[in-house]
């Protein structure tokens, strides 16, 4: 087991984020494995922390490319957030066409 493998530079404030909305979070440290396991209203996510240019190394590829369940890759909080279902991306709009 990998103990010092680096992160992404947004992976601390998304951890941190997420355990603000109530879930659990625990950050795996297994090389090609996703870096977190984030509990949730009962649902499991498995997430791959990136930057906004941040890029898969071959094993993370091989991964999410092999695993039967969920996994993905996220780049932002408000990104984790949607995919938890602890915030919903609505839209308004007017009957002129403006928003």
């Amino acid at each position: 087991m990998r103990t010092n493998a680096r992160k992404d530079g947004n992976a601390g404030a998304i951890v941190a984020g997420l355990r603000r909305a109530g879930a659990s979070v625990q950050v795996l440290n297994e090389k090609g494995l996703p870096d977190v396991l984030v509990g949730f209203r009962k649902r499991n996510y498995l997430f791959e922390l990136k930057t906004a240019r941040g890029t898969l190394t071959r094993p993370q590829k091989l991964f999410l490319a092999t695993w039967a369940g969920q996994a993905q890759v996220v780049r932002t909080l408000d990104e984790a957030l949607l995919v938890i279902g602890a915030i919903v991306h609505v839209t308004f709009s007017s009957s002129d066409g403006t928003v």
